[in-house]
């Protein structure tokens, strides 16, 4: 069988590559290795950090873009998630680096490269509406409200958020109950259980939910521990955390996540084109699979 190759919206790094330090030839390298794994457009995400290193690794990425060849996956922009979240939810994210949610803030590292925003909508001092104008997907994260009104989207769903609750709104409800929300989802097995899959399977329209890994750069490397968002990222094994046990990202790719829920039996391959309708884009090429969904083979069609 085959689909569209996949695409990566929110991943900090893998093969030991990290965005928030990456240079351009890092950047270069991992779009190209990445491609073997059927990921065909990334967004690379940056977490928390200062204006200055945001700064410094955005123009890198916007770098590796201008020279990517046709055996890379595309570089579709820059995911920034942080600087502009709630401390009550900050997840492995330094706390220290937070700004609030004004344009003024905003423009300090502000670049026309920056497509996704992951933010607090609760602690919005003007920021929303400057960002609507600018066509950036805005999604809600790493926040506690339940007024999704302005967002487009939520980052990495029931994962640094306020949960379900039965009296009142929350981040996570509000995303489960829109029809319209893109919501991100962390199917690895470890950041959300089978139960809440289903729920969510159950809940959402299958056109609206986006299969994230939410990589470390750990992933499909060596490393057993990295430095991230300031702190130190042990990996076990079967999970990375920090030393207080806070769970970071995923260690997995996309394929790997696709093949856990059809292992489960709850995959879609829906799942798969649903990026492209985010966005608005279009990639040329494809991914076969076997009836395991297992990759067979990735043609990039540039």
């Amino acid at each position: 069988m085959k689909t569209k190759l996949l695409i990566e919206q929110h991943f900090h790094g893998c093969f030991g590559i990290n965005f928030n330090k990456a240079s351009a030839d890092d950047v270069l390298y991992l779009s190209k290795e990445i491609l073997k794994y059927g990921i065909g457009g990334i967004f690379p995400t940056l977490v928390t950090d200062t204006v200055e290193n945001t700064k410094r690794a955005i123009a890198e990425i916007k770098e590796a873009a201008s020279r990517q060849t046709a055996d890379m996956a595309k570089i579709l922009g820059v995911h920034l998630e942080g600087i502009f979240i709630n401390p009550e939810k900050k997840g492995i994210h330094n706390p220290a680096h937070f700004m609030k949610l004004t344009p003024e803030n905003y423009k300090l590292i502000e670049d026309d490269f920056i497509k996704i925003i992951t933010l607090a909508p609760e602690l919005d001092e003007g920021l929303l509406d400057y960002l609507s104008d600018k066509n950036i997907k805005i999604q809600a994260g790493h926040c506690i409200g339940g007024d999704l009104s302005k967002c487009t989207g939520a980052t990495h769903l029931f994962n640094a958020m306020s949960g379900i609750t039965h009296r009142g709104k929350s981040t996570a409800l509000s995303s489960l109950i829109s029809d319209t929300i893109f919501t991100e989802i962390i199917a690895d097995g470890v950041h959300v259980s089978n139960e809440a899959l289903k729920l969510v399977f159950k809940t959402k329209p299958a056109g609206k939910i986006i299969l994230i890994s939410d990589s470390l750069p750990i992933t499909k490397s060596s490393l057993k521990e990295i430095n991230f968002c300031d702190e130190t990222v042990y990996y076990d094994g079967f999970k990375a955390t920090s030393k207080e046990g806070t769970l970071a990202g995923s260690t997995t790719l996309l394929p790997d996540i696709i093949k856990h829920l059809y292992e489960i039996n709850m995959f879609n391959p829906e799942y798969i084109n649903n990026p492209y309708k985010y966005h608005n884009i279009d990639l040329k090429g494809f991914v076969e699979w076997d009836e395991n969904w297992n990759i067979i083979r990735v043609v990039n069609e540039k």
